[in-house]
């Protein structure tokens, strides 16, 4: 149908047009009855008319100001958790094969050993005396803690030492310095150190040290089941014993012994020492150069350690045992890119770390920071304490959990950060953040794959995450279900993001686009999703296929739209050309606002030139058009992550960045204002930016104008419709325009 035969256009309100607005020939003047407006119902099966759309995408009804908020933050927060992915700076890798390969080694991550590196040899008997090698590698070397003169003095006075530490923190090095110490301070015949190999024995009647005049070692192993042996049995008569013998023994524990020994009686009786961790580069230049370095072999060593990043393998692993690991490879001239590698593996770490760590309270709060990484340690806490209830079986009372005091203990892969920007500014709340930039993803892939009787439930918990008052931990939870996506594709598509993208409920359907994103922007899932999401687009017209469409159509304005603009244009049209059907128009007209921000503005414009190339009557072309409209319609707001186009706050895109793309721009906009009933918004929306963004963008009148002369320059009635228009709005008695009167003498 050709531009002279379009009706007649109406006033910005959709009444007829003034008498003497310019007329096409052969366009029918007459209206339909006109139509009460009723509320749009995305809901009703069956098609959903022209009118219904076009006045949901004018009202914006189901898509307020806090959903496009949300899509978006939740897109900027996917790009970056995708980045992050995908970058693979430290060599390492995450997926289903590095997890459960029997063959990954357990020995970094958190294993327990001595910070000589070389696990406790296990020997039969109650004791076993470790030999003068052990020694030399224990105390040579040694870098003295803090605090450490102030538990060797409790330790000659006391006999007994309850020496508490995070592991890896040296706690076994430390104890057999002290004990060596110790004896050589006593003056006493020494009959050397011994390992006590079964620490329960202490708590047993009887016990008594089974040779005088020595010093012991035990090793408390991690939990509460294991510490609260010594916690309901008295330690005191251990001591008198100790005494009695002429021996010196040192308990060493975590989080659990240290709390066991604080509530013990007659504490009075025995020393405890609280190990402050140490610092791994000291211990790793005590062991590669001795006690007095030079110099010059202090610069030549860190320039070694930066260029092989070993600095930022301690700086996310600074356990003294991985510092012993790194020096034994350097003094042996070995490849230290591997056993950095090695070290900064996240899939290692995680498997090692849930070998150890079953206890709800510790799996939850991993969980919970995998999911909301960079939140405060207060919303993390939070979800983590609703995940450890679903978890967990019910109580009475509410659990004391207190996460804080046990991430030194258990969650050394996690530190709080009280510099890090938040919305208060740096040294606002504590935010919680893994040290290795993988370790949460391999958290949430290794928890979903094994943990087989909890997976309802962190489903489950997930979910309500969606429905969180904060914004961020509702993105942050779309991203995490992004992860376990590609995990496992197949089985998320059918066990939760089927149900979401088809949901009744708007955070589950942006959840499940912020996922697909994430997981199609993995190599190895990406054809998957691309299918999935072809499939979606060209389903029925049900109510709930009409959902799937306009998910699909959302999740390709997001990264997958930047990544592969071609096909993300191929499934909004599959979206969009569905006949009668009018019911995907908004979504797919937001799909194509992200679009543009995302920068792919040539793409977007050509598919829609493309789209509405007949210039007829039919249903997609005026739902084209519309979406065209509606994206020069959208002031943008500039993300607080992310990738996304620059421009200016509070101006459309589209706008704000003339004359760039000005002849496609032109040819719509021509196109649009041709066009009934596009015509009905698509003046407004030139009014708009004429009165209300013009003056926000400088310069942007003087590109309004060489446009707008470009569309009066084409045949038909352009010329004398855009005079009509400018002469009305500059002469609006109750809203005179003056950009208008100016464009009017330009043109």
């Amino acid at each position: 149908m050709s531009e002279e035969a379009t009706p007649a256009p109406r006033s910005p309100g959709g009444t007829s047009a003034a008498e003497g607005e310019p007329k096409d020939t052969a366009a029918s003047t007459e209206k339909p009855p006109k139509e009460e407006p009723r509320p749009f119902d995305e809901e009703r099966d069956g098609p959903v008319s022209e009118s219904d759309a076009l006045r949901s995408l004018a009202s914006g009804v189901g898509h307020d100001a806090a959903e496009r908020s949300e899509a978006r933050q939740a897109s900027a927060i996917a790009d970056l958790i995708a980045a992050r992915l995908n970058a693979d700076a430290s060599g390492t890798s995450i997926g289903t094969l590095a997890l459960f390969n029997e063959t990954v080694s357990f020995g970094g991550g958190f294993n327990t050993r001595g910070a000589h590196g070389t696990g406790p040899a296990r020997h039969s008997g109650a004791v076993v005396a470790l030999t003068g090698a052990e020694l030399i590698e224990y105390t040579e070397l040694f870098v003295q803690p803090d605090g450490y003169d102030t538990a060797l003095g409790d330790l000659c006075e006391q006999a007994l030492l309850v020496l508490t530490g995070p592991p890896g923190s040296g706690r076994a090095a430390t104890a057999v310095n002290l004990l060596s110490e110790a004896a050589a301070l006593s003056g006493a015949e020494d009959s050397g150190c011994h390992r006590l190999l079964d620490p329960s024995a202490l708590a047993e009647p009887g016990w008594e040290p089974p040779a005088k005049n020595c010093g012991y070692l035990a090793e408390v192993g991690e939990g509460p089941s294991e510490a609260r042996e010594f916690g309901v049995r008295r330690l005191a008569s251990v001591a008198a014993v100790l005494r009695a013998a002429g021996c010196r023994l040192v308990l060493t524990g975590g989080h659990d012994l240290a709390l066991a020994a604080t509530s013990m009686s007659g504490g009075e009786t025995f020393a405890r020492h609280e190990l402050a961790p140490p610092d791994p580069l000291v211990i790793l230049e005590r062991r590669v150069l001795g006690h007095a370095p030079e110099p010059d072999a202090l610069v030549r060593l860190h320039a070694v350690l930066t260029t092989g990043n070993a600095l930022s393998a301690l700086r996310e692993q600074p356990a003294a045992r991985h510092a012993a690991g790194l020096a034994s490879v350097i003094t042996a001239e070995g490849d230290l890119a591997a056993a950095v590698a090695a070290l900064r593996d996240p899939s290692d770490q995680v498997r090692s770390w849930f070998q150890q760590h079953r206890a709800p309270e510790a799996v939850a709060f991993a969980l919970a920071a995998a999911v909301l990484e960079e939140s405060s340690y207060l919303t993390v806490a939070e979800a983590a304490v609703k995940l450890h209830s679903a978890l967990s079986p019910p109580e009475p009372a509410p659990p004391d959990l207190r996460f804080a005091d046990r991430l030194s203990h258990e969650q050394q892969w996690i530190q709080l950060d009280s510099t890090a920007s938040g919305p208060l500014g740096a040294g606002g709340p504590p935010r919680v953040r893994f040290r290795g930039a993988l370790l949460g993803q391999a958290v949430l892939v290794y928890a979903w794959s094994t943990l087989d009787g909890r997976r309802d439930a962190v489903l489950e918990w997930l979910r309500r995450l969606l429905g969180h008052r904060d914004l961020e931990v509702r993105a942050r939870a779309s991203v995490a279900a992004g992860v376990l996506a590609w995990a496992d594709h197949h089985y998320a598509v059918h066990r939760f993001l089927t149900g979401w993208a088809g949901s009744t409920s708007w955070p589950q359907r942006q959840a499940a686009a912020t996922a697909l994103g994430v997981a199609g922007s993995r190599p190895e899932s990406a054809e998957a999703v691309w299918e999935l999401l072809d499939e979606w687009a060209r389903g029925g017209s049900s109510a709930y296929q009409r959902r799937l469409a306009g998910t699909a159509a959302n999740a390709v304005g997001g990264i997958l739209g930047r990544t592969s603009p071609d096909r993300a244009v191929g499934v909004l049209r599959a979206a969009l050309d569905r006949g009668d059907d009018w019911g995907t128009l908004p979504a797919v007209a937001w799909g194509g606002v992200h679009f543009v921000h995302q920068g792919q503005t040539a793409v977007l414009l050509d598919a829609y030139l493309d789209w509405s190339t007949p210039q007829d009557l039919s249903p997609m072309v005026v739902k084209t058009l519309s979406a065209f409209v509606f994206a020069v319609s959208q002031p943008y707001e500039r993300p607080s992550a992310g990738t996304e186009t620059p421009g200016i706050a509070g101006v459309p895109l589209l706008l704000s960045s003339l004359p760039e793309h000005a002849d496609q721009v032109a040819e719509l906009w021509a196109r649009a204002l041709a066009r009934q009933p596009v015509q009905d918004s698509a003046l407004p929306a030139l009014r708009e930016w004429i009165d209300t963004y013009a003056p926000l963008c400088p310069g942007s009148l003087d590109g309004i104008a060489a446009l707008l002369a470009d569309v009066a320059r084409r045949p038909g009635k352009h010329r004398e419709r855009l005079l009509w228009w400018l002469d009305k709005w500059a002469a609006d008695r109750d809203r005179p325009s003056a950009n208008a009167a100016w464009l009017r003498r330009r043109i």
